[in-house]
């Protein structure tokens, strides 16, 4: 009888445990969270976006992926790659004045549009984490993919970070029939098209891999006052036949759901990969999920920018530039942003908290 009672117990226990992210810093109270994408440290006067973001005192700066170019399955050529970012001095200066948190996408994972079946991904996982200084006990490193979350302030003023990895797991996108994989040189936007994919119709494909999956459902299950899905790539732009997740569309629409059925609210998602800065907005029933796209850092493309884009808010611009998330606890709002080198607004969308709620 006692034996019964204290497995009752326990599971009781284990039932009423709150779910949390995976790091939790309490007592740091978020206002301003930036964030950037395609970097590349070997440019020269690189240096200037860092300023611009500095201008706003951000309280995190989010690496969103294709932090370096390393394309490579040299892990030595790899790591000296991350050094030309540590060298940088404007990198310097961000590390010494804001918490550093990063995901990666294709070139810093170690191949263009890479996807699991990369060799190197669990070595080039190890220097990613070493890089970015992962503490040894973290349990990024006991897992497959890179994949975190973070929780920052006390309840009223939470917000939770969540860093997906869209590269470890992800099975190889179908390329369009209709359309040859373009050289580098020749991605001038062919009505509206700038890639070469296209929407699978195969429902096994994945995106994010069963591991994965479970794990974010959890975490949308956390209490956040304000919740960040970062991912390398653009989570709702699919039109010009670059890396989206409109390519894996049952997976785009097993997040659409998964934010319903917990009522993720005040939820909103940054990405970047695609060499401008654009904001898209896609209706979820009543909700309007939004993606603040936000690339690139030391280069862009115009004729990426002009590419079609049905969800798009307001313009594209193909200045070099970072994101931006300001929250005003008072008023209860979220502006949604991008910066240019001198620290000034291209993008700037205000949202209040309670326009981001699910209907009861």
């Amino acid at each position: 009888m006692m034996k019964i009672l204290l497995i009752l117990i326990a599971t009781a226990c284990c039932l009423s445990a709150e779910i949390s992210s995976d790091v939790v810093d309490k007592d740091k109270t978020l206002t301003k969270i930036a964030f950037g994408a395609c970097n590349k440290p070997s440019r020269k006067k690189v240096t200037r976006i860092y300023d611009g973001v500095l201008k706003h005192n951000p309280d995190v700066f989010v690496f969103l992926g294709d932090n370096i170019y390393g394309d490579t399955e040299d892990m030595e050529l790899l790591k000296k790659r991350y050094q030309q970012l540590a060298a940088a001095k404007g990198y310097q200066k961000l590390q010494k004045q804001t918490q550093v948190l990063a995901t990666w996408d294709d070139h810093d994972y170690g191949v263009n549009d890479g996807a699991k079946d990369y060799p190197k991904r669990e070595q080039s996982q190890q220097v990613f984490l070493d890089f970015f200084a992962e503490p040894e006990d973290s349990v990024r490193r006991t897992r497959p993919g890179i994949h975190t979350s973070y929780s920052f302030g006390k309840d009223g003023k939470k917000v939770q970070i969540i860093l997906l990895d869209t590269r470890y797991f992800r099975d190889k996108l179908e390329y369009s029939k209709t359309k040859n994989k373009p050289s580098k040189t020749k991605n001038k936007p062919s009505k509206g098209k700038v890639g070469w994919y296209e929407p699978t119709k195969d429902t096994s494909m994945t995106l994010l891999g069963d591991a994965q999956w479970q794990w974010l459902e959890q975490q949308l299950q956390v209490k956040a006052d304000v919740r960040i899905i970062a991912s390398s790539i653009q989570m709702l732009a699919y039109e010009k036949g670059m890396e989206n997740w409109g390519n894996v569309p049952h997976e785009q629409q097993r997040l659409f759901e998964m934010l319903k059925k917990h009522k993720a609210n005040h939820t909103v998602v940054i990405s970047g990969d695609v060499h401008y800065t654009e904001l898209s907005k896609v209706m979820i029933g009543d909700y309007p999920l939004y993606d603040m796209t936000s690339s690139g850092m030391t280069h862009c493309s115009k004729n990426w920018a002009n590419a079609d884009n049905s969800l798009r808010v307001g313009k594209s611009h193909w200045e070099i530039n970072a994101g931006l998330i300001e929250i005003d606890w008072a008023k209860k709002s979220l502006s949604l942003c991008s910066i240019n080198q001198d620290g000034k607004k291209l993008i700037e969308h205000p949202v209040a908290f309670s326009e981001l709620e699910f209907s009861k």
